[in-house]
C-alpha cells in the first residue's frame, strides 16, 4: 500500500515565503542593535569625562617646608619654687595674733603671727633696769676719777711748795740764819705732801678698777637685754624670704611647740625641676643646654629654661645622672609643685616637618599622599601615594626622613578617602579661615 504526500504545490510555496521574512527580521533585528551600539559608544565619549571629573575629590593641602627639627628627650616631673621655706616657730606659746591671710604677697622680715610674750617681756624690762643701773655706776667712777685727778693735781702742786720751801730753809738753817727746829717743821710738811700726792694716786687707780668694773656691768647688762630682746622678737614669727603665705591651719589662741609648722613661704619667681638623664647620655648633656617646658603633650611650650646643674655622679640604682634645670616665671604661670612634661633638646637641625594628619599607615608602612600634576585623563591633579620614614613628633608635626622634599604639595585632609592616582581638587578655604 502506497501513501501519498498531503503537500499541495500552493502549500509548499507559503512556507517559503516564512522562512524569507524570518531572515528579514533577524536582518532587521542585528542593524538595530549596531546601530544602537554605536549611538550608545558615541554618547559615552560626551559622558565618560565629565562623569571622571565629578568624582575628583576635595582635599586640603600644604606645601612642605623646611623648618628646624630638634632631637629631644621628653621628661616628666613636679616643679620645685627655688625659694621656699616652712615656718615653725623657735619658741612654744600661745598664738595672740595672726597678722597675714593665706594668699598674700609679702616681703622679707614681715610680721607673720605673734605669740604670747608676757614671760619674755618681763626678762627684758629686767635687762633694761640693769643697763641703767650699770651706766649710772659708770657715771659714778668717772666722777670719782675726775675728783682724784684733781686731788692728785693739788698734792702735786703742794708737793713742789714744800720741796721749794726745804731747799730755801735748808739753805738759811745752813747759813745760822734759822734755827735746825725750822728746817725739821719743813721737811715733816714735805712729807705729808709726799704722803698725800701718794693717796691720791692710789685713789685714781682705785677709781679706774671701779670704772672697769662698772664698764664689764653695762656690757654684762647690754648683752642680757640683747639675748632677752632676741628671745622677745622669737615670739614673733616674720617672713625670712619674699614670696606667697601658703595655708595657715593654725588660729589665734592656738598653742603651738617649737618647730611645729605654721604655714609655708614661696617664691615662684624661678623654678627647678629635677631630670634623671640616662647615663647613655652622658657625652651630650651640660649646663646651658635647652629645655621646653610644657604642662601637656602637643601643646606648644610654655616657656624656654636651661640646664643649671649636673651631679658629677651616676645614680647607681637607675643608672641615670641627676640634673637641674632652671624656668623664669616673672608671670606667676608655672606654681611649685606642678606636673609638667620637659623636652632637653639634644640638637637642633633644618628638616622637613608635616602634620600629622597627612601620615597615613598601612601594613606597618607609613605614607603620605603628595599632589601632583596629572599625566593622563581630563583631572589637573592626582594623589600619589608615597612612603615616608618619619622622625621625632613635636607640636602635632613629624619630621619626615625620607619620602618628601621641601616644596611638594602634601595632602593634610581628606586622605581617607583617597587612593593612589585618585584625581584631587585642592580646596584650603577651610584651613584658611
Amino acid at each position: 500500500m502506497e501513501t501519498q504526500s498531503a503537500i499541495t504545490p500552493t502549500a509548499s510555496s507559503g512556507l517559503g515565503r516564512n522562512r524569507h521574512r524570518g531572515w528579514l527580521w533577524l536582518l532587521v533585528g542585528f542593524l538595530g542593535l549596531a546601530g544602537g551600539w554605536f549611538l550608545w559608544s558615541r554618547f559615552q565619549q560626551d559622558v565618560v569625562p565629565g562623569a571622571i571629573a565629578a568624582q575628583s575629590t576635595t582635599v586640603e593641602t600644604e606645601t612642605a617646608r623646611s623648618a628646624p627639627v630638634k632631637e629631644f628627650s621628653e621628661f616628666v616631673g613636679a616643679l620645685e619654687a627655688q625659694e621656699r621655706v616652712m615656718l615653725r616657730p623657735e619658741v612654744e606659746g600661745r598664738i595672740t595674733q595672726i597678722l597675714v591671710v593665706a594668699g598674700d604677697r609679702v616681703s622679707a622680715g614681715t610680721p607673720i603671727l605673734q605669740l604670747s610674750p608676757d614671760r619674755p617681756a618681763a626678762v627684758v624690762s629686767g635687762a633694761i633696769a640693769d643697763i641703767e643701773v650699770a651706766r649710772a655706776s659708770r657715771s659714778a667712777a668717772q666722777a670719782e676719777i675726775l675728783e682724784a685727778e684733781a686731788d692728785r693735781d693739788s698734792a702735786i702742786a703742794e708737793r713742789a711748795l714744800q720741796d721749794t720751801e726745804y731747799q730755801r730753809t735748808q739753805s738759811l738753817v745752813d747759813a745760822g740764819a734759822l734755827a735746825q727746829q725750822s728746817l725739821d717743821q719743813v721737811a715733816r710738811n714735805r712729807d705729808v705732801a709726799i704722803a698725800a700726792l701718794a693717796a691720791a694716786e692710789r685713789r685714781i687707780q682705785t677709781a679706774r678698777a671701779n670704772l672697769a668694773e662698772a664698764r664689764a656691768s653695762l656690757s654684762r647688762a647690754e648683752s642680757n637685754a640683747a639675748v632677752a630682746t632676741e628671745d622677745l622678737s622669737d615670739y614673733q614669727v616674720v617672713a625670712p624670704i619674699n614670696g606667697v603665705v601658703g595655708d595657715l591651719p593654725v588660729k589665734v589662741g592656738d598653742y603651738v611647740n617649737i618647730g611645729q609648722m605654721i604655714t609655708t613661704l614661696t617664691s615662684n619667681q624661678t623654678m627647678d625641676l629635677r631630670l634623671s638623664i640616662p647615663v647613655e647620655r652622658s657625652n651630650e648633656l651640660r649646663a646651658g643646654l635647652p629645655v621646653e617646658l610644657r604642662t601637656q603633650e602637643g601643646l606648644d611650650p610654655l616657656v624656654t629654661g636651661r640646664i643649671s646643674f649636673v651631679a658629677e655622679r651616676v645614680e647607681a640604682g637607675a643608672q641615670s645622672i641627676l640634673a637641674k634645670a632652671s624656668f623664669p616665671n616673672p608671670d606667676g604661670q608655672l606654681r611649685d609643685e606642678q606636673f609638667v612634661r620637659a623636652n632637653v633638646i639634644w640638637d637642633e637641625s633644618p628638616g622637613v616637618m608635616v602634620p600629622t594628619t597627612a601620615i597615613s599607615r598601612v601594613g606597618g608602612q607609613s605614607f603620605v599622599f603628595v599632589m601632583e600634576s596629572a599625566t593622563e585623563g581630563d583631572s589637573e591633579f592626582v594623589a600619589v601615594q608615597r612612603p615616608v620614614q618619619l622622625g621625632t613628633i613635636d607640636n602635632n608635626r613629624y619630621h619626615i626622613i625620607s619620602g618628601v622634599d621641601t616644596g611638594e604639595t602634601i595632602i593634610t585632609a581628606g586622605i581617607l578617602r583617597l587612593s593612589d592616582g585618585a584625581p584631587v581638587t585642592a580646596d584650603n578655604s577651610t584651613s584658611a579661615n
